[in-house]
């Protein structure tokens, strides 16, 4: 769970997410999951906040059903596709969920 000031406090990061879940064309359910996702594990480190939105914002789509591909995923947020393989797992289990056996 997250505070209303880490919603504040990433409040441009949160602004990238919506950007490039325009550019995916994810619904709104994918939209707030991902949000949700993120603020609810977002890093400390600078460096590692934008690994942290590729991974939400996979997760929140799979999640809400309104599945993109990790390549586009990576696309849309400026990262290598395997830096969303190798953290959406995580990010589902460090916000208490868990995370498909496929």
């Amino acid at each position: 769970m997250y505070r209303a000031r880490d919603e504040f406090a990433n409040e441009e990061w949160l602004a990238e997410l919506e950007a490039a879940a325009t550019d995916l064309a994810l619904d709104a359910a994918a939209r707030e999951r991902a949000a949700d996702l993120f603020l609810s594990t977002v890093p400390d480190e600078e460096r590692s906040k934008r690994a942290a939105l590729a991974a939400s914002l996979y997760a929140g789509a799979l999640i809400a059903g309104d599945r993109r591909s990790q390549s586009a995923v990576a696309e849309a947020v400026g990262v290598a596709r395997l830096t969303v393989q190798n953290r959406w797992r995580d990010a589902l289990e460090e916000a208490g969920l868990e995370p498909p056996a496929w």
